[in-house]
């Protein structure tokens, strides 16, 4: 079944623009700092808004069947709740989708390639490439999809605010440089754990305090590949905060019984040819990690459950199927990864930490909303009305 997606403001009316754009305001928790921006994609509220629509925006796809907003929803973390997401070709990707909000720091972006740093790059890949499957399919199609948004008033008004002066501001480029800048505007940093960070000591319960303390203990470890702000730094052998992104095997897999991951992701190994680099991934930030499962690079972790248990034996143990293998006695796997015993106890506590880093507000927050219609109806109590941007309903 297709949604007919028709947008708010839209509907609402046509608004002429000036040709200035206002500058973006950070909403910034206290102990964030302020982003590093690209001074070729400044931000302004017209262009985020710009990318909200556009995010969320089904025509983006060659068989308008899907947007980005289907694999990163919002209510799930802006992850889609698969195992592995599906392209335009219904070919499932190799990969579990990674979390779009605090991006304006996260760099590398993605699961494995350490080069791709650029948001405005990255965003090109799903929406143009066809490795290492298609996800939107408007390779080659380009003209098609600038010829769809030229087609509705909306975005030829949206483009000229968001681009003014610019005599080809409905381009490819801005389309990514828009999308761009609305992810970097996600930012969630307002879960019980940043309260507490921030001086609220009764922000989590005892158990979740009992937990971060099992989490930043040398008998679990977790701290060593999941630190700093966003939980996804390393910590180096001189005990330091890691400048550089972690890339570890976690031991999910031993297909060979000599460390093998599964071939058609086998991580840094892939890009770099060298057998240290088998089946080490990105580290994740663990923000909202409760509601960004299935975990792994390939969602291969059904619950957090199956997440701690597979650490805490030091790799996860696939006992049948083409891929059986104990990952515990992996050769490649991160030295960290050494295993541990939990009491049940222990295990509930540290499950309670990880549910406490989950910021409710960003999940529900209307300025990351998805901004469109769904259906035939135009009652404005079925649609989702973004309280941001140029022409939102207030």
């Amino acid at each position: 079944m297709k949604w007919a997606w028709m947008p708010i403001w839209f509907m609402a009316c046509e608004t002429d623009h000036e040709a200035v754009v206002t500058e973006w305001q950070w909403d910034l928790p206290d102990h964030f700092p302020v982003p590093e921006i690209p001074e070729t994609n400044p931000m302004s509220e017209e262009k985020v808004w710009l990318g909200q629509l556009l995010f969320h925006d089904f025509q983006l796809s060659f068989n308008g069947d899907r947007s980005c907003g289907i694999c990163h929803e919002q209510q799930k973390g802006f992850t889609d709740g698969f195992a592995r997401s599906v392209g335009t070709d219904e070919q499932a990707h190799p990969r579990n989708a990674l979390p779009t909000m605090n991006l304006a720091w996260r760099n590398p972006l993605t699961w494995r390639d350490p080069d791709l740093t650029s948001l405005e790059e990255q965003v090109l890949v799903p929406l143009l490439g066809h490795e290492p499957i298609t996800e939107m399919g408007m390779g080659g199609h380009e003209a098609l999809l600038l010829d769809r948004l030229s087609q509705m008033s909306l975005y030829n008004d949206a483009f000229a605010a968001a681009f003014p002066g610019d005599a080809d501001a409905m381009s490819i480029d801005n389309v990514a440089r828009a999308i761009a800048a609305y992810e970097r505007s996600i930012v969630s940093g307002n879960s019980p754990y940043d309260q507490w960070l921030l001086g609220d000591f009764n922000a989590m319960n005892e158990s979740a305090q009992r937990g971060r303390v099992l989490f930043f203990g040398d008998r679990l470890n977790c701290w060593r590949c999941h630190s700093g702000l966003f939980l996804d730094q390393p910590i180096l052998d001189n005990g330091e905060l890691g400048d550089e992104p972690g890339y570890f095997n976690i031991g999910l897999y031993n297909v060979d019984g000599k460390g093998s991951y599964p071939p058609e992701d086998t991580g840094l190994y892939a890009l770099t040819g060298e057998i240290a680099d088998m089946g080490r991934f990105r580290t994740p930030s663990l923000r909202n990690v409760s509601v960004t499962g299935p975990w792994g690079h390939d969602g291969s972790l059904a619950s957090l459950d199956d997440v701690v248990t597979a650490y805490a034996r030091g790799g996860r143990n696939v006992e049948s199927g083409q891929y059986a293998g104990d990952g515990a006695e992996g050769v490649w796997k991160d030295p960290w990864l050494t295993g541990f015993a939990l009491s049940e106890t222990e295990r509930e506590d540290l499950i309670h930490f990880l549910a406490a880093l989950t910021d409710e507000f960003v999940l529900t927050d209307d300025r990351y909303a998805n901004p469109f219609c769904m259906g035939d109806s135009t009652d404005r109590l079925d649609c989702v009305v973004p309280v941001m941007g140029p022409g939102a309903i207030q």
